[in-house]
């Protein structure tokens, strides 16, 4: 089978973490959502996202059943979605969830020969519902790669609370404690947890990724590959090749990838007065009320915080953000900002490229046009943010 997984306005509603991918590439669970499509259809995954970032992101051509990428599977809809026949689109309520069309054909947000869907959904439609939905996910995902599997094994040095824990082939773990009756704990490919880690599922590490000594894991949370982390963090999702490598605290936040947390940097996920908390928000230019108690850190890729950074509630940072010094830099960060309490200035393209080049360098990957590129596109397209003053 062959898929596309297209945006809607959630894309824009989800920046800055879309401004560098489309809405069906952010991770929630273990999985992006376009590898969970990919897996439970066992297709092939294209996209029908912004001009600029099609060129990463291409669609599948011979691709007929198109699929909105907010929407995370399951097996209700799944069905309903399997069922339609060509011409036929699948709606809940004004939301277009799928369309089928002949081979070939152009996609258009139409919503043409409506199929009701009366299930419920799990949507992501803001950047703070990747962590509000992260435990429903991580517990989908973990039945999704498990199912009919048998988990390699850990060392005796360590203690198991409870036996819901999935570890793959190379994954190693010494002296940790790891507490799956509350949740599910997924262990991916070549990950290591280092002596004296205490996790509490929901849990998921991912491939090539580390826990160092003494890392203190709430539930639901999600390190995707490639990361190192450590310290204490609680109902966060980190998509990838990013590091949270010392002590600190993160919590109820969303990082992206190739980001940097300096040591001992922190978090506030509650206000003093307990209020509701309000984030940065793209379209209006303005904040947001989120209906949430606790939130914390919303860090788009390449953004990047030095040591004993104090992050206030509900704090955004957009993509290539700086942030150093003393004090707490303003809940809104501007993409490709230089700066913190004391001030911003624009962090120039070439001086950003030189350090994502050493940045890709360190995993062996090229920092190549395509990359520079989307990077180009977003620095112009976040420009009026960057107003300092």
């Amino acid at each position: 089978m062959i898929i596309n997984l297209f945006d809607d306005g959630a894309w824009k509603s989800l920046r800055p973490l879309t401004f560098t991918r489309p809405v069906a590439d952010l991770r929630i669970g273990t999985l992006t959502i376009a590898e969970k499509w990919s897996k439970h259809l066992n297709a092939t995954a294209g996209f029908i996202t912004q001009p600029y970032l099609s060129i990463k992101y291409p669609a599948q051509p011979e691709g007929n059943l198109f699929i909105n990428g907010s929407v995370c599977p399951d097996q209700q809809l799944i069905e309903a979605i399997i069922k339609l026949k060509v011409g036929e689109s699948l709606l809940q309520g004004e939301l277009l969830l799928a369309r089928k069309l002949e081979v070939g054909a152009a996609f258009e947000y139409v919503k043409a020969h409506a199929i009701p869907y009366l299930g419920s959904l799990v949507r992501i439609s803001y950047p703070e519902d990747i962590f509000k939905f992260n435990d429903v996910e991580l517990r989908k995902d973990f039945v999704l790669l498990t199912a009919g599997r048998t988990s390699a094994g850990l060392s005796s040095t360590n203690t198991f609370i409870g036996d819901n824990i999935f570890v793959e082939e190379g994954a190693e773990a010494e002296c940790s404690t790891f507490n799956s009756k509350s949740g599910p704990i997924y262990l991916g490919k070549h990950s290591s947890v280092w002596e004296g880690s205490n996790i509490r599922g929901s849990f998921s590490l991912g491939d090539n990724s580390q826990v160092k000594m003494g890392g203190k894991i709430y539930g639901q949370t999600t390190i995707g590959p490639f990361c190192r982390v450590g310290g204490e963090i609680n109902n966060a999702v980190i998509w990838g090749y990013s590091s949270k490598g010392h002590e600190g605290y993160l919590g109820n936040s969303v990082l992206g990838q190739w980001c940097n947390i300096g040591a001992d940097s922190n978090n506030s996920n509650l206000k003093n007065n307990y209020a509701e908390v309000r984030l940065w928000d793209y379209e209006k230019s303005g904040f947001r009320k989120t209906g949430l108690q606790f939130c914390g850190l919303i860090m788009a890729d390449h953004a990047k915080c030095a040591i004993n950074t104090m992050f206030n509630t509900g704090s955004v940072a957009g993509v290539s953000a700086n942030i150093f010094g003393s004090g707490f830099p303003r809940n809104f960060i501007p993409d490709f900002s230089w700066g913190g309490s004391h001030g911003f200035e624009t962090y120039t393209l070439n001086k950003m490229f030189e350090t994502a080049e050493k940045v890709f360098e360190r995993r062996n990957i090229a920092f190549d046009e395509l990359e520079k590129n989307i990077l180009k596109e977003v620095f112009e397209l976040t420009s009026s943010t960057r107003i300092f003053k």
